[in-house]
Formats: C-alpha cells, sequence, structure tokens
C-alpha cells in the first residue's frame, strides 16, 4: 500500500520551528531564511487543511493540534536520522591496524596489498612495522603478523604461509661465476643478516661443507637490506622462499641449489581475542590465507 506523505521537506522545516518555537531560530538552524520557513510551514498547513501556528506580532506557538502532531513527527525524524547515520557509517571507511615484521611488510604484504583495499574498499587499513615482540608493542593493533608457532597469552594465532631458507642471488653473479656445487660458493660473497647470524653456517653444515671459506662476507644491520644487496649483484644471500618467490618468479634473482632447505619459522596471525570475530579482522586474516596459497599472478 502507498504511504500518503506530505512534502518532506516542509515536514524537516516545521519539526525545527515547533521544536525552537520560533521561525527565526528554525530558519537559523536550518541555513534558511525566515520568509522560506514560514512558506515551509504554510505548505504544510495548507496540505493538513488546518493550522499548526498560532501567529502573533512577535512570537509563533503550536495549536494543539500542532503540538500533537510535533509529539509524532519528532520521534519519527529521529529514527530516520540514526537509520541515515548507519547506513553511512557503514559505507565509511573503517580502519584496519596492522602490525608486520619489516621484511615480510616490504617484500610481501605491499606487493599484494591493493588485491585487498579494491575487493574491501570500506576497509583502511593501516599499517606500521615493527619486529618487537607482540607483548612488547606499544600501539594499537586489530591484527600482528609475526613468526610462529607462538603462544601469545590472550591472542588467538593462526598459520597462513609456512617458509623455508635457501641460497638466492642475481642472474648476472652466476653468469660470472657459476654455481654447480656448493662448494663454489667459495668464489663468492656471502651476505649475512646482523638479526640472522648464524643462517649460512647452518646450511653449509647441511650442504656437507662446514668448512668452506668464502671469497668475502658482509653483514648488512637489517633482512631487507641484505635482499637488496642480492639483487644488486653483491654477493649470495640466504634467502626465505615466501620472501623471494616474487624476485625468481620475475628473474631477478635464481636458486643455485634447490636443496638443502632450512626450515623456518611460518608466518602467523596473532589477533587480540576482542577482535577474533570482528568482520573486518576476520576479513583480513581470511584473505592472506587465500592469497597465500594463490598464485602470484591472480594478483598482480
Amino acid at each position: 500500500m502507498s504511504r500518503r506523505l506530505p512534502p518532506l521537506n516542509a515536514l524537516r522545516v516545521f519539526e525545527t520551528a515547533g521544536r525552537r518555537q520560533s521561525f527565526t531560530e528554525a530558519a537559523q538552524e536550518l541555513g534558511l531564511t525566515h520568509g522560506a520557513v514560514s512558506r515551509q510551514v504554510r505548505l504544510l498547513e495548507d496540505w493538513l487543511g488546518h493550522a499548526l501556528f498560532t501567529r502573533s506580532h512577535r512570537r509563533v506557538t503550536l495549536t494543539d493540534r500542532g503540538a500533537a502532531y510535533l509529539a509524532e513527527i519528532g520521534p519519527a525524524l529521529d529514527r530516520v536520522a540514526a537509520a541515515t547515520a548507519r547506513q553511512i557509517e557503514q559505507r565509511s571507511s573503517r580502519l584496519l591496524r596492522v602490525n608486520a615484521l619489516a621484511t615480510f611488510t616490504l617484500r610481501w604484504l605491499i606487493p599484494r596489498l591493493s588485491a585487498f583495499q579494491m575487493a574491501n574498499p570500506h576497509l583502511e587499513v593501516r599499517l606500521t612495522t615493527s619486529n618487537a615482540r607482540i607483548p612488547d608493542l606499544n600501539e594499537p593493533y586489530d591484527v600482528a603478523i609475526r613468526g610462529g608457532p607462538d603462544q601469545v597469552p590472550g591472542h588467538v594465532a593462526q598459520e597462513f604461509l609456512s617458509e623455508t631458507r635457501i641460497p638466492v642471488c642475481s642472474p648476472a653473479l652466476v653468469e660470472r661465476h657459476p654455481l654447480a656445487r656448493p662448494q663454489e660458493l667459495a668464489r663468492h660473497t656471502l651476505l649475512h643478516s646482523a638479526t640472522l647470524p648464524g643462517v649460512w653456517a647452518q646450511w653449509l653444515v647441511a650442504a656437507r661443507a662446514p668448512d668452506l671459506e668464502p671469497a668475502g662476507s658482509v653483514t648488512l644491520e637489517h633482512f631487507y637490506l641484505t635482499l637488496q644487496a642480492a639483487l644488486d649483484g653483491v654477493g649470495v644471500a640466504m634467502g626465505p622462499t615466501a620472501l623471494v618467490a616474487d624476485d625468481v618468479a620475475a628473474g631477478r634473482l635464481v636458486i643455485p641449489f634447490e636443496q638443502p632447505a632450512l626450515p623456518a619459522r611460518s608466518y602467523y596471525t596473532y589477533v587480540p581475542e576482542g577482535f577474533a570475530d570482528d568482520p573486518a579482522v576476520r576479513s583480513f586474516c581470511g584473505w592472506l590465507r587465500r592469497i597465500a596459497q594463490a598464485p602470484r599472478k591472480a594478483h598482480d
């Protein structure tokens, strides 16, 4: 059944004038002239067929019928305003705070993040990086990404990306000095990260070349600097397979030896228990799991 509704703009003006008991104050609140308020009220009165205000020289007063109408209209407009505000809130960006490891963020997350943003335009991701332990984080977060598995009290942890470590280098490097056997690393510079000082020694033991002496060694402060040095042809780095996969696929890095591959900690999402059922958090964590298993070309 169709609704018989009065002119809605006139209804809004009437509610304001009735609540204010003044055409002048209603005009100020609505950004209209006194005459425009008076005309809209008169339009509504003509539509209803009776007066809503008693007008004197300097003031207006609601009639009994006007007061009864205002008592019905005011709450109805409040409900309309509240419903509209909820719709706008749902349309507006929801801030999702993600704190992740620096190298993981640079090498894996950022190249893929546009796919999440396009699929979730209502979510605004605020991404910060830190290598600090989760209990030591000072800034608020909805999702933290760290290695695992770890037990973090008050958090729900879930694996989404597995990892191993293997030597990687630029194609130009192996063109100058081929790497057919681990022993041929003696002609190369080994790149070390200060945060993972023992990885090369572990790999050389696994490769049955524990006493190998490289042509040179370079240690860099952060792991992402070590990978950049490998890309630039400075030497051979121990690359985490997940974080170098894009460079290998693009031919910027090569893997001279498929084996041995050192086991490494997987990547986990750690979500405070209070946010575990948050739709935005669940959407982001689910996307991480799907994208980690998808071919890179699916989200280039």
